[in-house]
């Protein structure tokens, strides 16, 4: 082994170590999912730590959202799911897991067009309002901080902002809830690469406040250079796994995901 090759591999496992004294916040144990006799997801093992990004990347159709779906509670799913510390019962209700600070922002965005920013941004802060918090203002300047764009479109209805505005109001929503755990369904699909980079740099910082940060994403090129660890899901069971570094330089994900030109794969789900 080349000095080299041994200073990266002290650096890998010194990570991995302290990635392992993070309180988990997600614990995802022989997770399956059907639909009637079809079964999507077979016996998924998935592992979230608090301040981590943790993505999964994968071919059309391998199961992703539904991985997401079923987290979230919109499916029913056999399996242990572990959220912090307490086992969820298969009778758990969306409203419920909102309250406990896990959160999704869907792929469509799933804004109210005709509703403004900032209305729009105070509904995602509904749940805390109705348990009692008043911090809806002061999350709502932190969001702002975040997202400067969205601030200065405060006023303007969220159907008539762009793409990447839309994107970044659908996160800053989510993030009015003060989540524990914020679930990012592909952030990127339909947006220009500028717009892409600028997303991905958020979701970097936002790792920065302590919340767990669990991405899917068709852009596996990015997902893997943002994220701390990675999963690959392939016909509905997770083919590989490690630390995104080490995913991104295996041939297998290079040949099938990121190809020559970063585009090849750039896996959809």
């Amino acid at each position: 082994m080349t000095a080299m090759n041994a200073m990266n591999a002290s650096n890998e496992s010194s990570a991995e170590r302290e990635r392992g004294t993070r309180p988990v916040v997600l614990d995802v144990r022989d997770l399956s999912v059907s639909y009637g006799k079809v079964e999507a997801l077979h016996h998924i093992d998935l592992k979230i730590r608090r301040g981590e990004i943790v993505t999964v990347i994968g071919p059309n159709g391998a199961g992703k959202t539904t991985l997401l779906a079923a987290l979230m509670g919109l499916l029913p799913a056999q399996g242990e799911i572990v959220y912090l510390g307490e086992r969820q019962g298969a009778e758990r209700q969306v409203e419920q897991l909102v309250r406990q600070g896990m959160t999704l922002v869907p792929e469509k965005r799933e804004l109210f067009g005709e509703m403004s920013v900032e209305d729009n941004l105070l509904l995602g802060a509904f749940d805390r309002y109705r348990g009692g918090h008043r911090d809806e203002l002061e999350t709502m300047d932190q969001v702002f901080e975040i997202f400067p764009r969205l601030a200065e479109r405060r006023e303007q209805l969220a159907g008539t902002l762009s793409g990447g505005e839309r994107q970044m109001l659908a996160m800053g929503r989510a993030l009015m809830a003060k989540p524990k755990l914020l679930m990012l369904d592909e952030p990127s699909l339909g947006l220009a690469p500028l717009i892409i980079k600028e997303i991905f740099r958020i979701v970097a910082e936002l790792k920065k406040t302590g919340v767990a940060i669990l991405l899917v994403e068709q852009n596996a090129r990015a997902a893997l250079q943002v994220a701390d660890y990675g999963y690959v899901l392939e016909t509905g069971e997770v083919s590989l796994e490690g630390p995104s570094a080490e995913l991104a330089s295996d041939p297998r994900v290079i040949e099938s995901y990121l190809g020559l030109g970063g585009k090849g794969g750039a896996a959809a789900r």
